[in-house]
């Protein structure tokens, strides 16, 4: 099969960590310029997101408790363990053994609503905007087509909406769609088939379509390897904002993001919701610094006014000390990654005094909450929830970091 990557001409790349500057062709909304490319977000510069108002609160809710989270302009405490479901009911992973893994096509209204099946209390999804300016739901920065025997891959912010909903299933059976490909980790291209699919949606189909009851935590979605301009990030995000703001209604909504100038800016234009910093915790090193470990994470967070830090758990486990650090400084905490689905490994987290875990094993998960919050009166010896003192915690915590260098 003959392979064909056109790349922009404005593309150039540096390193694999080391960001490119990148210029879209045809930006109708968005037109960045060389002079901000390695410039310096200056976020008291930027004006407040006019619909906004500066004094709203914040309800938080979901099936698990009824009572609000407190929120207020540095802090975000929710009242219980949250259960969060990854790009809704689990991410895809293509070529996994695992049937769960490819069970629901990620990030789509069908896979929201499967995970609102059970008592998750939040849904997690990537969320970019179009060249004409629309939020959209997907994740990957590029997105597969095969036409001819010829594999074309485009940049996801370089098509316009109507364009972005050509790929894959059609509502309409009237529509020519385009197969949809995705590339691997390790460079593989797979067809992306899964067993209950679905069509890619917007941010505000999102908000029209989903279970009400269910949380959003919006991650703003930017490519790690680009370098953007202070105005083309303020136009992404007040275009994700005007979304959010007219059709959150009650609905709990976080923001999450890997780019720490978007997390500085979201929090800037508005002061309704929380806006978490993702990190990797230092399991990888990028050529931002604020992004390489839970103590840049918590500067970031505590110079900007930001609520709290989504990091990578192994990143936790493998500096356990940090999480008391970051609790003092009052800070909330969330973690994602593949040990999120082992049970043990959540409940350890939740001993540790993690305020919530991102999932793709929504329903093993959260029935292992549910038991782990309110255990039965009458449990099977050997079957219940392991039990710790806090030397026994204490030893298992210096025990978890030499676990997983293995």
């Amino acid at each position: 099969m003959l392979l064909k990557y056109p790349l922009p001409s404005s593309f150039f790349l540096i390193n694999s960590r080391i960001p490119i500057v990148y210029f879209p062709s045809a930006y109708s909304v968005f037109r960045p310029s060389l002079t901000m490319a390695l410039k310096a977000v200056h976020v008291s510069d930027v004006p407040n997101f006019d619909h906004v108002t500066e004094n709203s609160s914040f309800p938080l809710y979901s099936t698990r408790f009824s009572k609000g989270a407190e929120v207020g302009k540095g802090s975000f405490k929710p009242p219980k363990f949250l259960v969060i479901g990854h790009r809704g009911n689990g991410m895809n992973l293509l070529q996994s053994t695992d049937r769960r893994m490819k069970a629901v096509k990620e990030n789509t209204i069908l896979s929201f609503n499967t995970a609102g099946n059970f008592p998750v209390d939040f849904i997690e999804f990537d969320v970019q905007v179009t060249k004409d300016g629309y939020p959209i739901i997907f994740h990957d920065n590029f997105i597969l087509s095969e036409e001819n025997g010829v594999v074309y891959e485009k940049r996801v912010t370089d098509l316009t909406l109507s364009e972005f909903l050509t790929y894959g299933l059609q509502r309409e059976s009237s529509m020519v769609a385009k197969n949809l490909l995705r590339k691997t980790k390790d460079g593989k291209i797979v067809q992306w088939n899964v067993e209950a699919d679905d069509a890619s949606c917007t941010l505000q189909e999102a908000f029209q379509k989903v279970n009400p009851r269910l949380g959003f935590n919006i991650e703003l979605k930017f490519d790690d390897h680009v370098v953007y301009q202070e105005e083309y990030l303020v136009n992404v995000l007040q275009s994700i904002l005007q979304v959010v703001v007219g059709n959150a209604k009650d609905r709990p909504v976080i923001f999450s993001t890997f780019q720490p100038d978007a997390a500085l800016l979201i929090k800037k234009l508005q002061n309704t919701y929380p806006v978490f910093f993702l990190t990797n915790g230092g399991n990888e090193i990028y050529y931002d610094i604020r992004r390489n470990s839970l103590e840049e994470a918590t500067k970031l967070c505590l110079e900007g006014g930001l609520q709290g830090i989504v990091s990578e758990v192994r990143g936790i486990f493998r500096n356990p000390e940090m999480v008391k650090k970051i609790k003092e400084s009052k800070l909330s905490l969330l973690t994602y990654g593949k040990l999120n689905n082992v049970p043990e490994a959540v409940y350890v987290q939740h001993l540790m005094g993690i305020d919530g875990v991102i999932v793709d094993l929504v329903r093993e998960i959260t029935d292992f909450v549910s038991s782990m919050v309110k255990p039965t009166e009458e449990q099977i010896p050997g079957q219940g929830k392991p039990r710790f003192s806090q030397t026994e915690l204490a030893f298992l915590l210096k025990l978890i970091p030499e676990l997983i260098q293995q």
